[in-house]
Formats: C-alpha cells, sequence, structure tokens
C-alpha cells in the first residue's frame, strides 16, 4: 500500500479500516459494471420464468398447506425456528459471515489492530444482508404454500414470527463461526427444548390463539442474547482457522464463477479419520463389498449421520407422499411430501459414500486403472444402493408406524412408487457423480426474444440431479396408473445412467460388455 493510498491523516483504527478497504476495492481485478447487469439480467430471468407464474398460480388456486388456527400454526413456527437456528449454525462451521478475501484478511491480521476492528464492521454487515434475505424468503415460502396471510388475524402474528425467525437465523451464523462445537451445541439443545415446552403448552392450553406472538417474543430474546454473546466472541475467534476458511472460501468462488459447482462443494467434503486398517482382514484380503462401503462412511461420521437423517426423513416423507397421490385428499401437499421426500433422500445418497467417486475415476482414468476392469458396478453401487434402499425403506416403515394411513388403500400400488422413486434417485446421483468439467457448448448463447438464456442452461447443468429428480416425481405423479410410473421411473433413471456414462467417455466401444465383465 502506498502512502497516497492513505492520504488522509486517519489515525483512528475505524479510519485505518476504511483506508484499507477503499484500497482493496479499487484493485485491478473487482467486480465490473457488466458483470454486476449480468447477475441482475439472470436474477430478471428467474422472476419473470418462475416466481412470476408461481406467485399467478399462488393467487389463482387455494392453497397447499392450510394454516386454519394460530394454535395449529404454533408446532410449524417452531420447527421452522429450531430448522433455521440449526442450520444457520452448521452453516456458520463451514462458511460464516467474517469469512473475507484471504489478502484482506492477511493485511489485517499484518497490523496491531483488534480482531473486533476489522470484523465487527464486516459482521453487523452481512448479519444485515442475511436476515434480510431470510426474512423476504421466509415470507415468500409462507405466501405461496400456506393461506397464512389470507387473514389479517394470521398474518401479523406470522410476520412478526419471520422477523424472529430471521433475527435468530442471522445471529446463529455468527455464533457457529465463532465459537467451538461444544458452545454451538448449548444454543442448540436450548432452542430445541424451548420449541418443545411451547408447543405443548399451547397444545394443552385452553386457548392458544397467542402461541404465535409467544414464539416471536421469545425469538427475539433469544436473537438478542445470542447475538450479544457471539460479537463479543469476535475478539477470541482463531485467526488462523479464520485464514484457512477464507482461502477455501476463495478457492470454492472461483470454481462456482468458472462453471464448476461441484468442485467447489468437493473443496468442503470432510477429511476422513480412523478405522485405517479395518479395510483388510487378519489374513490380508479386503473386506467384502458392504463391509468396505460401511467401514469407509464410518471414517466421516459426521457427513454418516447426516446422511442417515436424510434418508429416514427423506423416505418418511416420500412413503406419504406416495402413497397419499396428488389426486387423494391432501392434493398438492401430498406432491410436495412426495418430492421434498425425493430430495431428501438424493442427498442422502450422495452423504452416505464416497464410492461413487471411486467409479467416476475408474470410468474416467481408464489408461490408469485399466479398461477391462472387472466388477466396477458392484464393487463401487453395492454400499450405496443398499444403504440408500435400507434408508429410506426404514424411514418409510416408521412412517407407516406413526400410524400415516395409506390413503389410496392399495399398498401394492405405493410399494411401485417408492420403488419407482428410489430407482429415479440413484440413477439422479450417478449422472450427478459422473459430472466433470463444465461442457463448452453450454457457453453458446441462446438468443430468444427475451435475450440470452444460456445462462438458465448452466444453472440446469449444475444442478442437473435435483432437476431430474423433481422432474421425474412430477411426471410419476401425473401417471394415473402406479405400475406406469414405476416403468416410466426406471425408463428415465436408465437415460440419467447412460448420460452419465457419456460424460465419462465410455457410452461407446462395448461398453455393455465391459460393464458385465467380471
Amino acid at each position: 500500500m502506498t502512502t497516497r493510498a492513505v492520504a488522509a491523516p486517519e489515525s483512528g483504527a475505524r479510519g485505518r479500516v476504511h483506508a484499507v478497504r477503499q484500497r482493496y476495492a479499487r484493485r485491478g481485478d473487482r467486480a465490473t459494471v457488466r458483470g454486476r447487469a449480468y447477475t441482475v439480467y439472470l436474477v430478471a430471468l428467474f422472476g419473470v420464468f418462475y416466481l412470476v407464474p408461481m406467485v399467478h398460480a399462488r393467487s389463482t388456486s387455494p392453497a397447499l398447506v392450510s394454516v386454519g388456527s394460530l394454535t395449529e400454526a404454533t408446532p410449524l413456527a417452531c420447527a421452522l425456528a429450531v430448522a433455521g437456528c440449526w442450520g444457520a449454525q452448521l452453516a456458520g462451521r463451514f462458511w460464516g459471515p467474517l469469512v473475507i478475501q484471504p489478502f484482506l484478511l492477511h493485511v489485517f491480521m499484518s497490523t496491531d489492530l483488534s480482531p473486533t476492528r476489522y470484523l465487527g464492521t464486516i459482521a453487523r454487515r452481512r448479519l444485515v444482508y442475511a436476515s434480510t434475505a431470510t426474512l423476504l424468503s421466509a415470507c415468500a415460502a409462507a405466501y405461496l404454500a400456506t393461506d397464512l396471510f389470507a387473514r389479517l388475524g394470521t398474518a401479523l402474528p406470522g410476520l412478526a414470527v419471520a422477523v424472529g425467525i430471521s433475527a435468530v437465523a442471522a445471529t446463529a451464523w455468527l455464533w457457529g463461526q465463532v465459537r467451538a462445537v461444544p458452545d454451538n451445541l448449548l444454543p442448540a439443545s436450548a432452542v430445541g427444548v424451548g420449541a418443545l415446552v411451547v408447543t405443548v403448552a399451547t397444545r394443552s392450553a385452553p386457548d392458544g390463539a397467542g402461541g404465535l406472538w409467544l414464539v416471536a417474543g421469545l425469538l427475539a430474546v433469544t436473537a438478542a442474547a445470542l447475538g450479544r454473546a457471539a460479537f463479543r466472541s469476535i475478539r477470541t475467534v482463531d485467526l488462523a482457522r479464520l485464514a484457512r476458511e477464507s482461502a477455501r472460501a476463495s478457492q470454492a468462488q472461483a470454481y462456482a464463477w468458472t462453471g464448476t459447482l461441484h468442485h467447489a462443494l468437493d473443496l468442503y467434503r470432510p477429511e476422513p479419520r480412523g478405522f485405517t486398517s479395518a479395510l483388510i482382514r487378519s489374513d490380508g484380503r479386503l473386506r467384502g463389498y458392504l463391509a468396505q462401503g460401511a467401514i469407509r462412511a464410518l471414517r466421516t461420521p459426521g457427513r454418516a449421520s447426516a446422511a442417515v437423517t436424510l434418508l429416514l426423513i427423506g423416505g418418511a416423507a416420500l412413503t406419504h407422499g406416495a402413497a397419499s397421490g396428488p389426486g387423494g385428499p391432501e392434493g398438492g401437499l401430498a406432491l410436495l411430501a412426495w418430492v421434498a421426500g425425493s430430495v431428501c433422500v438424493y442427498l442422502g445418497s450422495g452423504w452416505v459414500s464416497e464410492t461413487w467417486r471411486g467409479l467416476r475415476d475408474e470410468l474416467t482414468l481408464a489408461p490408469l486403472f485399466g479398461e477391462w476392469w472387472g466388477g466396477a458396478l458392484a464393487r463401487t453401487l453395492a454400499w450405496p444402493v443398499v444403504a440408500v434402499t435400507a434408508g429410506a425403506c426404514l424411514g418409510g416403515g416408521l412412517a407407516v408406524m406413526t400410524r400415516w394411513s395409506l390413503h389410496s388403500g392399495r399398498p401394492g400400488n405405493t410399494v411401485l412408487l417408492v420403488a419407482g422413486s428410489l430407482v429415479l434417485v440413484l440413477g439422479a446421483r450417478f449422472l450427478r457423480e459422473m459430472k466433470l468439467h463444465l461442457p463448452l457448448e453450454l457457453l453458446l448463447p441462446i438468443i430468444t426474444p427475451l435475450g440470452d438464456l444460456s445462462g438458465l442452461r448452466i444453472v440446469a447443468w449444475q444442478f442437473d440431479g435435483i432437476v431430474a429428480v423433481v422432474i421425474g416425481v412430477a411426471v410419476m405423479a401425473a401417471v394415473p396408473s402406479a405400475p406406469g410410473a414405476a416403468a416410466l421411473a426406471i425408463g428415465m433413471a436408465a437415460c440419467c445412467v447412460w448420460a452419465g456414462l457419456r460424460r465419462t467417455g465410455w457410452a461407446h466401444r462395448g461398453l455393455l460388455s465391459r460393464l458385465g465383465r467380471v
């Protein structure tokens, strides 16, 4: 930094921080006006093609979820508050509000300034942005999915709860980054217990109409206390860990901006630990395929726990939605549960095992592993297929045991729909995991009267697995017969597998003979 950069003789810490940030903002590789305009253009296209039709459809059709009375809405509000708090804490462990550019952090760390001086302002500004975005998202989701804002008596307490959830989520985001894991368990447990107590108290009270106002008040108190403690903890933040997080975030951002979002997500995969020699038996031979997959999953316990949770929840929601059917008494709510459950199973199928990557490496690095490898599908897909099927079926069994009735009255059709959905999910996961670099043909413009739509195609390529699951389940729901829907799901899964193999270059030259060779 030159003397001209800090021409004003500002001796205070605030002035010094401001001068450094202003100098860094005038660097040569900063965001251009054209880049910002393209981002606004993509957001506008999203609003025109997705948001406006959704708002119009919501205004002309009944809500998916009917709130009814305030007493019935209180448990849902408590569940959303707990999910928002826990999710924000978990996000803060990976990418918190204090993450800044590595060079800028290095400059600040090289000075005599306290971390509170140069991180406090950044944290306050980002928490305001995060709380505003959460509030707008919560209100938009409540308007599109429920009738909460249809009446003034439910709209005001609902808006108050949304404000409280956004405030708690923002402060929990900061708390999750500045405090250690044991310290994060305390507020997470307190929020969970408080939500359970409020739900029980509201259910047992003769008149639980003030339940939402009680939830909003408790959220406001929690946000104030948590935010005050979190900002006080900034001065004791581990700067070395923050530097590593900033470097990783910068690299992930570079991957994301260049079109390889899956490479950016790979940077946040947990490092395996433990069970180093458990893959080998005492006689020196490798264990079986299922045992290998289970041991590899146990080497990342946090990731495996999240996968089990998602598989159980997804299996329960998937079974309930498939059993009810879109044409049943619950209508759109059943379809929403079906789609949400399938997406949860899709996410859990990727977190339950790392063998997907092993298969991709064997397919793309044939000169290294050898072209005539044997039993690759059985070796790499045995564990994820068995784990996903078992987890989803166990979740579906738990859903049935909790007396969620099969509204269709035909358990055979439900079994076919659930099995077809699982096959579709596994096919979509295979398509996603075989992804390599962004194809150059996706960068070609798509000229329409509304402008260039190539950006939407790139977004669809980035999230192709989720897009395949959502579209596939929606098409299955439109098929009147369960066997036809299951056959259609198998066909779509086969298309996903074929497209995934084409990405690795193994769609030709006697592919079937290679895959079947043992």
